[in-house]
């Protein structure tokens, strides 16, 4: 689908993994096409930076990624903030998840071979891509896990092929809640695009605000439309940006 685009100024909140870019079997194995990036670039500058990237990734992590191109950005599930491209990362996740309950998470990912541990500061992914049928078994040793440590306040954030332990104070709504209280993105109608269970909260913000939610690989009931997979979100942000190119 060609989703329109609605009158009037939008702001515009965009997913990486299974959005933008296509998943790959760990997470630094994925490629961003050169042609992308120009893409953000032009469609940042015709909305006047009211563009943000809203991930699950590190923002340094998305700088190394769409390098040299610097973007408003959300971290970590909202764990961290970039109000400004030309400013530095704030976290408003309070403490980072301790070295005892990674230590922890590492000793469970090491008795499934093929699992993978990223630590993110303020969350702990346990990717299992690799190891598909320890998905069960993983599932119930994190939750034994989050009940040994109940004053925590953790939580499991289940994605593709992997699960995320992190704080339950903040999320991809969150984050687009606070972007839509400050400039640029004020008074813009917003729209975001994402394509897992991570980004439920996201997609409920948006439509709180007025605004437009696409999934990315599969329908949702509720939300404004679908793309089929990343391939056609990038080519309808590249859509986008040739109107600006062409002055539409």
């Amino acid at each position: 689908m060609t989703p329109e685009l609605p009158n009037g100024p939008i702001s515009l909140f965009l997913d990486v993994d299974g959005t933008l870019i296509d998943i790959a079997p760990r997470p630094d194995a994925v490629v961003v096409a050169p042609h992308l990036i120009e893409t953000l670039n032009i469609l940042d500058r015709r909305l006047d930076g009211a563009l943000a990237l809203v991930s699950g990734r590190t923002i340094a992590d998305l700088d190394h990624l769409f390098h040299p191109l610097r973007l408003r950005a959300s971290g970590v599930h909202g764990a961290e903030m970039r109000f400004d491209a030309n400013h530095e990362t704030e976290s408003v996740a309070g403490d980072a998840v301790s070295e005892d309950i990674v230590a922890r998470l590492r000793d469970i990912a090491g008795s499934h071979v093929g699992t993978l541990v990223e630590n993110k500061r303020y969350s702990v992914a346990i990717h299992y891509r690799a190891a598909p049928a320890a998905r069960e078994e993983l599932a119930r040793e994190l939750q034994l896990l989050i009940q040994s440590e109940a004053g925590q306040d953790l939580r499991i954030l289940p994605g593709h092929m992997v699960f995320e332990l992190k704080r339950a104070t903040f999320d991809k709504g969150v984050a687009i809640g606070n972007f839509l209280t400050r400039a640029p993105f004020q008074g813009r109608r917003p729209i975001f695009c994402g394509d897992d269970v991570t980004d439920t909260p996201g997609f409920d913000a948006v439509l709180a605000a007025g605004g437009l939610a696409f999934s990315v690989g599969f329908s949702r009931p509720g939300l404004s439309g679908s793309f089929a997979d990343p391939a056609a979100v990038r080519d309808w942000l590249a859509h986008m940006a040739q109107m600006e190119a062409s002055g539409g």
